[in-house]
C-alpha cells in the first residue's frame, strides 16, 4: 500500500449546478479547412458517460455526463475557480435538490476554457435533473503526497482513486501505473504552457491519423488513465526528456486544429520515475463501477 498524507488533507463541500450546453454560434473550422456544426462543451449529456469511446461522436469537445460549475456568469472567477481547483478525480457527487435529490455520481477531471467540473452520473439519474439544480462535491485530495516517493508529484486525485488504481512499486523511486494508452510527446497539443494544472486539461491532437493508428490513440475512452510521454506537468504541461505524467480523459476528440481529447493530470514527475504498465482496464469506470465498463461499452463508428 502506497502512504500518503491523507490524514492531513483539507476536505471542502463545494456547490454548483449543471452548465447548459455552450456554442459559439457560429461556424467553427477544422483541421482540413471544412466548416462545421455541431453539438460541443457543456450539459446534461444523456447519451455519452464514462467508459464511453471519446472518438465517433458527431461532435467537438463533447464532455460526458454533467458539466458543472459555480457561476455560469464567471467561468474563470471566483467562485468557480475553487470548484475547478479542489474538485478531484474520484471524488463523490451527491444531487441536494429536485427529483433526483440524494443520487450519487463521480467527478472525472476538469476542462480547461468550459471551466467545467466533469461529473459521471447514470443515465437515470441525469434524466431527472435540471439546470436548476443544486450539487455538492465533496473535495477531497488537492495536496496529496506519496511520502515515499516525493519526486511524484500528485494533482487532482482523491486518495480513494488513488488507491483502486492498483499502482505498483517497481523498484527505488519508481511506480508502474496502469494505463490503457501511452501519448508520445509530439501529440501533445492545445493546454501546453499553462502554468499550472490544478484546473483545466490539454489535448492529445489526433489530426495526424498515422500516428493515431501507430499509438492507439483512437482506442481512448472517457475516463481512461492515459501516459504522457516526456511531459513534466509539476510547474505547469512542458515538454521535458525523460518526464512522465498521467491524466484522465474528460472530453472527446476534437476537429479543430491543435485539439484532441482532453486530459486532466493526476499525476507527474521530471524523470523516468513513472513506467506505464498497458492494461485495457484502466479507467474510472472499470475501477469505480460506474458508466460504461469495458466489457459493456458500445462499438461507436469512427471518421
Amino acid at each position: 500500500m502506497l502512504k500518503t498524507n491523507e490524514k492531513n488533507l483539507v476536505e471542502f463541500l463545494l456547490q454548483c449546478q449543471p452548465g447548459p450546453p455552450k456554442t459559439r454560434g457560429s461556424w467553427s473550422v477544422d483541421h482540413h479547412g471544412e466548416p462545421f456544426l455541431l453539438p460541443s462543451i457543456g450539459g446534461i449529456t444523456l447519451n455519452v458517460q464514462a467508459g464511453d469511446s471519446a472518438f465517433g461522436w458527431a461532435g467537438d469537445h463533447v464532455e460526458p455526463g454533467v458539466s458543472c460549475t459555480a457561476d455560469t456568469h464567471k467561468p474563470f472567477d471566483h467562485p468557480n475557480n475553487a470548484l475547478q481547483i479542489y474538485s478531484c478525480a474520484g471524488n463523490t457527487v451527491t444531487v441536494i435538490s429536485g427529483e433526483a435529490k440524494g443520487e450519487k455520481g463521480v467527478v472525472l477531471g476538469h476542462h480547461g476554457g468550459s471551466e467545467h467540473v466533469i461529473v459521471d452520473f447514470s443515465r437515470e439519474v441525469k434524466e431527472k435533473l435540471t439546470y436548476s439544480d443544486t450539487v455538492m462535491v465533496h473535495a477531497k485530495g488537492q495536496g496529496l503526497k506519496l511520502l515515499d516517493y516525493p519526486d511524484i508529484v500528485l494533482f487532482n486525485l482523491s486518495p480513494e482513486l488513488l488507491g483502486k488504481m492498483k499502482i505498483m512499486k517497481a523498484g527505488k523511486n519508481i511506480l508502474k501505473v496502469p494505463v490503457t494508452t501511452v501519448v508520445p510527446a509530439a501529440c501533445m497539443g492545445s493546454g501546453i504552457g499553462a502554468s499550472h494544472v490544478a484546473k483545466g486539461d490539454y489535448d492529445v491532437m489526433t489530426s495526424d491519423q498515422e500516428t493515431v493508428g501507430k499509438y492507439g490513440l483512437d482506442k481512448m475512452r472517457f475516463g481512461d488513465f492515459v501516459a504522457l510521454m516526456d511531459h513534466d506537468n509539476r510547474y505547469g504541461r512542458a515538454y521535458r526528456q525523460g518526464a512522465v505524467s498521467i491524466g484522465v480523459v474528460v472530453h472527446s476528440d476534437c476537429l479543430v486544429a491543435g485539439h484532441g481529447p482532453g486530459v486532466t493530470t493526476v499525476m507527474t514527475c521530471a524523470g523516468p520515475l513513472i513506467k506505464p504498465l498497458i492494461d485495457p482496464a484502466a479507467n474510472i469506470a472499470d475501477i469505480l463501477g460506474i458508466g460504461t465498463v469495458l466489457n459493456a461499452s458500445p462499438i461507436r463508428p469512427t471518421k
